[in-house]
């Protein structure tokens, strides 16, 4: 094995090596035939142009951006890769349907796990990027795995069914096309978004029975981030609320600008916790509690002049809020008065006549949270034309073609 090349550079072997000792030390990686896919699959063959130590560190790669420098493309993190094939597990001899092509190398990691026997179709929006992929997957020695230019919410309808589809780019929706593509018993992994936040889940298809239509079940769900899939309407609303204040809702809410107009100049109400973390822990499970149990859970960004000035002081960049009618409270947070500085403890800030309770909500939810920190809602996810009667209870949150429902 090759472990060094001249000038210092990290040769490839040595490099993939430490990159999944690395996946498997932090628990990304658990099962043997995932690692050696890892280690089977040359990783900066599907980078060219970038180092062999950033094509091996476990970190995003951007590949394409708009013109305004956003991210279109890339190469995801290796660690959020190996979480999601960890989640499902491929098998000998499937037929799989990756949802974005990217550069190809997970389609590659799909094709070591699937076998001879498997089928891998890859799908991307950009033609230049499914032409890179292909490009790529024939140089490595995966030229029979299929890649097609098309809109990944409609799938592959000729080379469906699958046993699995993987989705690697942030959905909003399960699209009408996956479901009838889905075959029966499937499972689908799909980085899905609501209520503004994102959550890899794994969905096992249960077929109908003579008591209920056909439906997605949760199996697992993991925190992760993705860029949002183009080429297809994610269901989202934007809300000016200043200049440098900006509410992120989606489409089923009843929340309107007219109603929220001005509500930031309204009298501040601030509700406190009591709950003290340290400054690196997530707040993501807070948001994961508010999702579920409020209906108007929803995403509030401040520029930094608004921070500055006061006029809104979240807890992060990306962070919860709760809008009702002509209110809204978001989660905050104040360095503890005890204790070492990088403790903070967790409130919420209200405006509006009901700002006041929306923030009060917010802090039980946090000490809910605090009480059960990894506790995760039960989720399935139902077709759009499911009778009502056939739905469950819970907090329900309709989409395009799909009904989701949660329950603790």
């Amino acid at each position: 094995m090759n472990t060094a090349t001249s000038l210092g550079t990290p040769a490839p072997d040595s490099a993939r090596d430490r990159l999944v000792d690395h996946l498997i030390s932090q628990g990304a990686i658990r099962s043997p035939g995932i690692e050696a896919a890892f280690r089977s699959v040359p990783r900066h063959r599907f980078l060219p142009g970038v180092s062999i130590a950033d094509a091996y560190a476990d970190q995003i790669v951007v590949t394409k951006r708009d013109q305004a420098g956003a991210a279109l493309s890339s190469a995801s993190q290796p660690a959020i890769m190996a979480m999601m094939l960890e989640q499902a597990q491929p098998e000998h001899g499937q037929r799989v349907l990756e949802i974005g092509a990217g550069t190809g190398y997970n389609a590659a990691l799909v094709h070591e796990l699937v076998g001879p026997h498997g089928q891998v179709t890859t799908i991307d929006v950009f033609p230049d990027v499914a032409a890179e992929a292909r490009r790529n997957l024939t140089e490595t020695g995966y030229g029979d795995i299929h890649v097609l230019t098309g809109d990944g919410a409609l799938g592959a309808p000729d080379r469906a069914p699958f046993d699995l589809i993987i989705v690697t780019a942030g959905a909003w929706d399960i699209p009408a096309p996956w479901w009838d593509q889905l075959a029966p018993e499937g499972r689908i992994v799909v980085p899905l978004r609501w209520r503004g936040l994102t959550r890899s889940l794994l969905l096992d298809h249960e077929p109908a029975t003579p008591i209920r239509p056909a439906q997605l079940t949760t199996r697992s769900m993991q925190l992760c981030g993705f860029i949002a899939m183009t080429g297809t309407s994610d269901g989202g609303r934007t809300i000016t609320l200043a200049d440098d204040v900006t509410l992120f809702t989606d489409q089923d809410q009843p929340i309107t600008t007219n109603a929220l107009h001005g509500v930031l100049d309204q009298a501040r109400t601030e509700a406190w916790s009591g709950i003290i973390i340290p400054g690196d822990q997530s707040m993501e499970g807070i948001w994961l509690r508010m999702s579920v149990a409020e209906p108007g859970t929803c995403r509030i960004k401040a520029e930094a002049t608004a921070v500055h000035s006061g006029r809104a002081t979240p807890a992060t960049p990306v962070n919860p809020a709760l809008a009702e009618h002509d209110s809204l409270a978001y989660l905050t947070s104040r360095r503890a008065t005890d204790g070492p500085p990088s403790r903070w403890e967790i409130g919420a800030i209200g405006h509006g006549p009901r700002g006041a309770e929306l923030a009060e909500r917010i802090t039980q939810h946090t000490r809910d949270w605090r009480a059960a920190p990894d506790a995760q809602p039960h989720i399935t996810i139902h077709p759009a034309d499911t009778p009502d009667e056939h739905l469950p209870a819970g907090l329900h949150i309709v989409k395009h073609d799909s009904h989701m429902v949660f329950t603790w």
